[in-house]
C-alpha cells in the first residue's frame, strides 16, 4: 500500500492520534504536510518527522475558518502542485451533560471542530482533486455518530454530521476519480483518555496505530472500490 510521493495533508497532526498517523504515512513514503492550530505543539510532536521524512509543518491553521483553510490549500498546491490525500483528524470531545443542559457554546464548539472542519477542508481540496482527476479524503467520525448515549448528545450529533458529510461528498465526487470515506473509532487509547478514564480497561480500546493502518489503506489504491463508507474501528470495546 505504498503512498510513495503522494502529497498527504493531515490536520490535527500534533495530537495523540495525528502524530501516530503522520508517522505511519511517512513510513509509506508520503510527502507529508502536517497541519495544526498550535505551532508549538506541532514542533514538539512532529519536528522529528521533518527530520526523518522531510515533512512540511504548518501551524497557526484554524480549520474552522474558511479564510485559514483556503490559505492553507493555496499554500500546499503552490508548493507541491497537487493534493493527493486529505486526512481530517481534527476533533474534540465534551460530554457528561444532558442535551437540555448543554451550553450553546459547547454545541457550537463541537459542531465547529468536529463537523465544520471536515466541511471546510474537504470542500477546499475538492476542486484541486477534481482538476487532477484523482484524490482521497478520509475523516475521523466516531461510533457515537451511529448511536448517542446519555450525556453525549452534542458530541454524537457532531460526529453523525461527519458521516453524513462523507456520504454526500462521496456521491458528488466518486465519478470524478475521488474516494471519500471515514472511520469510526470507539475510545482511542491515548494518554489523555487514560488520564480521563483511569479505571477503564485500556486493553479493549483501539490504538492510534490500528486506526492509522485503516487510514493508510483508505488512502491507497487498494481502496479504489470503496466510496462513502463509515468503517468501524472499535478494538474490543
Amino acid at each position: 500500500m505504498s503512498l510513495k510521493d503522494k502529497v498527504v495533508v493531515i490536520t490535527g497532526a500534533a495530537g495523540g492520534l495525528g502524530s501516530v498517523v503522520a508517522r505511519k504515512f511517512g513510513t509509506e513514503g508520503a510527502k507529508l504536510v502536517l497541519v495544526d492550530n498550535s505551532p508549538t505543539r506541532l514542533a514538539d510532536n512532529c519536528e522529528i518527522l521533518r527530520e526523518q521524512y522531510d515533512a512540511t509543518l504548518i501551524g497557526n491553521v484554524d480549520v474552522t475558518l474558511k479564510k485559514s483553510v483556503d490559505k492553507l490549500v493555496e499554500m500546499v498546491v503552490k508548493e507541491h502542485g497537487r493534493i493527493d490525500v486529505l486526512v481530517n483528524i481534527v476533533g474534540t470531545w465534551r460530554g457528561g451533560t444532558p442535551v437540555h443542559e448543554t451550553e450553546v457554546e459547547t454545541w457550537d464548539m463541537l459542531m465547529n471542530v468536529n463537523a465544520k472542519s471536515v466541511f471546510l477542508m474537504s470542500g477546499a481540496v475538492a476542486p484541486q482533486m477534481i482538476e487532477q482527476g484523482s484524490g482521497k479524503i478520509v475523516s475521523i467520525a466516531a461510533s457515537a455518530g451511529l448511536k448517542a448515549r446519555s450525556g453525549n448528545g452534542a458530541y454524537a450529533a457532531s460526529k453523525s454530521a461527519v458521516i453524513r458529510l462523507t456520504e454526500a461528498f462521496s456521491e458528488e465526487l466518486k465519478n470524478k476519480g475521488i474516494n471519500v470515506n471515514c472511520v469510526m473509532p470507539s475510545t482511542i487509547d491515548t494518554e489523555l483518555n487514560r488520564e480521563a478514564m483511569p479505571d477503564a480497561d485500556f486493553d479493549k480500546w483501539v490504538t492510534p496505530e490500528q486506526i492509522a493502518d485503516v487510514l493508510v489503506f483508505l488512502a491507497s489504491e487498494q481502496s479504489a472500490a470503496i466510496h462513502g463508507a463509515a468503517i468501524p474501528v472499535y478494538g474490543r470495546a
